[in-house]
């Protein structure tokens, strides 16, 4: 009997940061903005057009003329626009179906500048070294991009192993590209590791039923008790974010109402959004780090189902029954929001899949009040963030309060009280026969 197991096509992204030179970012820039100007000019001429004239031939038809006949617009490569079109298109299927609301206008200053590269054959990506990369990009020409991450290209790269396409996004660190890639992999048999149940907290991001701990060796908290919104940066540059702050504060001050912000301005705010994206660039870095440790050592990876959403609401109140403690709640709030305990458990439930092993989720009430060794929940036991203390007089147990909380989560999964994955929250749909607002 054969013990092959059957390969199965796995699909991914990979992000690599680029190194264009001054030339490139201009001619990508103005990519950016005409895949932004034909998206808003697309969505102007669907609204406005009637009904029955509205097809994907028409706007096809509409795009190639506008080309032609705009010169700024024109930038754009042919597969790009085709690549606006079906996106919009989409966007328009998923409203109709009830999975988001309906497209509309993309406004400068709330858009992320992005160009779309829908066939991979024209990347022509090749290996310079172990550290650069380089790949085409059309009408822009060859660049460099950091490579961290091995790719089907070259003799490696066949029918079932190679990039299909990639996609052009800048943020405040500049331009990146991010591959779509196609593997066949071997599909996993089932993983024999462990189980362990994983609490999710504040002052310890992550804490294991086994005792094992993973945080990411900064200080969660200040002295006061204030939440610390740069726990990702070094002290230095701790100090130059407050100094771009107080210098923003101060020149957003002399502005008079109505009048634009100055170049000075912009740039100090662009200055501020680099050290928060440096921030969450190493956040992200350590979530997918500490996750494909999890996955790759445990085979069964229990977690509480938090509704995050409910949790970071702010405590103000109203004006007849105003809230207590708000500036407390508010720095609870940005820590919880900091950890993204929500991306966490996406990275780990396709990590776990990948890895043969399986996620599940276990209802979160009582799960930090309640012993671990007892099993009562006594209430003063929870006196602190750090510690628990059972106040049962026949227990007494006391131990790390984020550990305490990972053993109740997995006791939970061993007594049979896993939540059913399709019972979970899913995506509100829109009765059958209810149509959007703007029909078809």
């Amino acid at each position: 009997m054969s013990t092959e197991r059957a390969g199965q096509k796995r699909q991914f992204g990979h992000r690599a940061r680029l190194v264009p030179t001054r030339a490139q970012i201009r001619l990508m820039d103005d990519q950016a903005h005409a895949a932004r100007t034909l998206w808003n000019c697309l969505h102007d001429w669907w609204t406005m057009l009637a009904k029955e004239k509205r097809s994907l031939a028409a706007a096809d038809a509409a795009i190639r003329r506008a080309r032609k006949e705009i010169d700024w617009l024109g930038v754009l490569p042919a597969q790009a626009a085709q690549a606006v079109l079906k996106t919009y298109f989409q966007a328009w299927r998923n409203c109709w179906d009830g999975r988001a609301d309906a497209p509309n206008f993309k406004a400068r200053p709330r858009t992320v500048m992005s160009v779309d590269i829908p066939q991979g054959r024209d990347l022509n990506i090749t290996r310079v070294h172990r550290r650069w990369g380089m790949v085409n990009i059309p009408r822009i020409g060859r660049v460099r991009f950091r490579w961290t991450k091995d790719l089907p290209v070259g003799k490696r790269a066949d029918t079932d192993n190679r990039v299909t396409g990639a996609r052009l996004v800048k943020d405040a660190l500049g331009w990146h590209i991010a591959f779509r890639v196609q593997t066949l992999e071997t599909e996993p048999g089932p993983h024999t590791g462990p189980e362990v149940g994983i609490d999710a907290g504040v002052n310890l991001p992550l804490a294991l039923s086994d005792g094992n701990h993973h945080d990411h060796g900064r200080p969660p908290r200040l002295s006061g008790g204030e939440a610390d919104r740069d726990k990702w940066l070094n002290p230095r540059e701790k100090v130059k974010l407050l100094g771009l702050e107080r210098r923003a504060a101060q020149r957003e001050q002399h502005r008079k109402r109505g009048e634009r912000a100055s170049r000075r301005l912009h740039r100090t705010y662009d200055q501020i959004k680099q050290l928060r994206a440096r921030a969450k660039r190493r956040a992200v870095d350590w979530q997918h780090k500490t996750t494909t440790t999890i996955a790759k050592r445990y085979g069964t990876v229990v977690v509480e189902d938090l509704h995050i959403t409910n949790m970071v609401k702010s405590a103000k109140g109203t004006i007849e029954e105003p809230g207590r403690n708000v500036a407390q709640k508010s720095g609870l709030n940005r820590s919880i929001s900091q950890e993204a305990w929500g991306r966490t458990v996406t990275m780990l439930t396709y990590k776990m899949a990948r890895h043969g092993g399986t996620l599940h989720k276990v209802p979160a009430p009582g799960t930090s009040l309640r012993c671990s060794a007892c099993g009562v929940t006594t209430p003063g036991s929870r006196e602190d963030q750090a510690t628990f203390a059972c106040k049962n007089p026949d227990c007494g147990w006391s131990g790390n309060a984020d550990w305490n909380a990972a053993r109740n989560i997995l006791h939970l999964y061993r007594m049979g009280h896993a939540l059913i994955p399709a019972a979970g929250r899913a995506v509100a749909r829109r009765p059958r026969g209810v149509k959007p607002a703007t029909a078809r």
